[in-house]
């Protein structure tokens, strides 16, 4: 008799989640996009309260981490499925557009993390061209 193998046996206990985890931590899903003013980063944080997450910048690097913490459920007698991935998180985005590190704005509602960046205004300077040296 031959034993049938497991396919994958992380993919079985984690579900299509098991890409999400990094080590420790998962890693929560994040849209950026450009507005005409900002660069808008939105983390999906549904369950993570404001005093459960952390929002910092440091040089280009945005850094958005915390905790999700296990409901507790009420009359589980089995477990079948678990895909909602709890316990620390941490994601770090490297930001390539100029911002202004002073004016970054968080905000967190109906489960999802707003990280608003401005860019950087442009400045053009006028160039002026040096003479060239009498001999």
């Amino acid at each position: 008799m031959s034993r049938g193998k497991r396919k994958d046996p992380f993919g079985e206990l984690y579900g299509e989640f098991r890409d999400r985890l990094r080590g420790d931590r998962w890693q929560p899903d994040v849209d950026v996009f450009e507005t005409e003013k900002s660069i808008v980063v939105c983390a999906e944080l549904s369950g993570v309260r404001s005093d459960d997450l952390r929002v910092t910048v440091d040089g280009q690097d945005l850094r958005i981490s915390g905790v999700r913490l296990v409901p507790e459920p009420s009359g589980v007698h089995r477990l079948h499925q678990m895909e909602i991935a709890t316990g620390p998180f941490e994601r770090r985005l490297r930001i390539s557009i100029a911002f202004e590190r002073d004016g970054v704005n968080a905000h967190l509602a109906d489960g999802f993390l707003t990280v608003t960046l401005p860019k950087r205004a442009r400045v053009s300077v006028k160039v002026e061209l040096e003479a060239p040296e009498d001999e």
